[in-house]
């Protein structure tokens, strides 16, 4: 891996003292001020692993997001976007929802989340609904 330097201008330097100083900061984001104020003080990065125990790989992409980036980029967490829905939420609750306040199949006292798979799962729009997304 390139070795990036960090070097951190007054202001940054403040964001980051103000970051790990309060306590309302998520734990990754004050680990990463940590990194980066212990790179600005030109510290190995075999040492802030040792004493943050975090890894090589952390630290270069800290190191690289800061400089290829901004520091704001470097600290906060980037949305990920994850998989596609299946199903649109607003229409398969609603679905489901409605044949929930319906009332129970012949032979059912009241509906569960089987009987309810079971109705939904056919209709259109909502093939393969499986028990935990019905739940």
């Amino acid at each position: 891996m390139k070795r990036i330097s960090a070097t951190l201008s007054a202001s940054d330097r403040q964001i980051l003292n103000r970051v790990r100083a309060r306590g309302y900061h998520r734990a990754r984001e004050t680990n990463r001020a940590h990194i980066l104020a212990a790179l600005d003080d030109r510290i190995p990065d075999a040492q802030i692993g040792a004493v943050l125990g975090v890894s090589r790989k952390l630290i270069w992409r800290t190191r690289s997001a800061c400089e290829e980036h901004s520091l704001a980029y470097a600290l906060h967490e980037v949305s990920r976007p994850g998989p596609p829905l299946k199903y649109r939420a607003d229409h398969a609750q609603a679905e489901v929802a409605a044949v929930a306040c319906s009332p129970p199949p012949a032979g059912a006292k009241r509906w569960t989340l089987k009987l309810l798979v079971g109705v939904v799962g056919p209709r259109t729009g909502l093939e393969g609904i499986n028990r935990e997304t019905v739940r």
